[in-house]
């Protein structure tokens, strides 16, 4: 008998636990990207809850959501995509989503001034073109310097403050208010994130989708989701890093199954 009530008691309390983790609302934070740049003024809808925000200058946004909403990310010059929102999703600090560009192609262009014939070959040669010129051509001495992405560089502001003859002759202060406000500490975290999403970035470039459908069993669908549920891993950093494709797809092969069957897809 009271063996009975146990197990009715752990089920009731397991299903009230489920019911809860579905109806909890987070304020989920997102950065909107393309090209590893954010995009500004990405208008972001939960069609679920009816709710929607528009993305700042830095492609962030911050929007609430519950598990099994749908975001529908829609901006000029892009191709709309959706997010259902999953629990790994809800529980990371933040989302990446990228848009890809929308293209509207003519069904014909006819170029007339340049008398083109159609001959790829015989038109190049034909035509003149000017000498490319790029820093490296005229070698200027940052010609290979990497660019920053923009939380590093809002770091670099955030710990030198901005360049002025005043600094040479007096202590800048901006980098110790940054500092004792938690403004420095929040920057290199974010550092740290863009960093991270940049290695997912390479793993997606490295394998087409069909291999994570057909080889690693994830849904279409959830590829993005995945690639969070790897990011957290210890050794994810490290491995992709190694830009060694073997590697990085035994880690992929390892995490696939974990990632299925945590999530019911086996």
């Amino acid at each position: 008998m009271w063996k009975n009530r146990g197990l009715l008691l752990y089920f009731f309390l397991t299903f009230q636990m489920l019911t809860a983790q579905s109806f909890f609302v987070k304020s989920l934070e997102g950065k909107v990207l393309f090209n590893s740049n954010g995009i500004p003024d990405v208008h972001i809808m939960n069609t679920s809850a009816g709710k929607a925000t528009i993305s700042n200058e830095e492609g962030r946004f911050t929007i609430d959501v519950t598990i099994g909403d749908t975001l529908l990310f829609s901006a000029v010059q892009y191709k709309r995509r959706s997010l259902v929102i999953s629990p790994s999703i809800v529980q990371s600090k933040i989302a990446y989503i990228t848009l890809e560009e929308f293209v509207n192609e003519l069904d014909e262009v006819v170029v007339r001034p340049y008398n083109l014939s159609g001959d790829l070959i015989q038109d190049m040669q034909q035509m003149k073109i000017d000498p490319v010129v790029t820093a490296s051509t005229l070698g200027l001495p940052n010609a290979y310097v990497k660019p920053l992405m923009q939380s590093e560089r809002l770091l670099r502001e955030a710990s030198l403050g901005p360049f002025s003859i005043g600094m040479l002759t007096s202590i800048p202060f901006n980098p110790l208010i940054n500092a004792i406000s938690g403004r420095t500490k929040m920057l290199k975290k974010r550092v740290a994130r863009d960093k991270k999403y940049l290695l997912a970035q390479r793993v997606r470039n490295f394998y087409p989708d069909s291999l994570f459908v057909n080889r690693l069993g994830i849904p279409e669908e959830r590829i993005d989701d995945f690639m969070y549920y790897c990011e957290v891993d210890e050794d994810f950093d490290s491995i992709v890093a190694t830009q060694d494709q073997m590697k990085i797809l035994k880690l992929l092969v390892l995490k696939s199954n974990d990632y299925r069957k945590n999530n019911h897809l086996e």
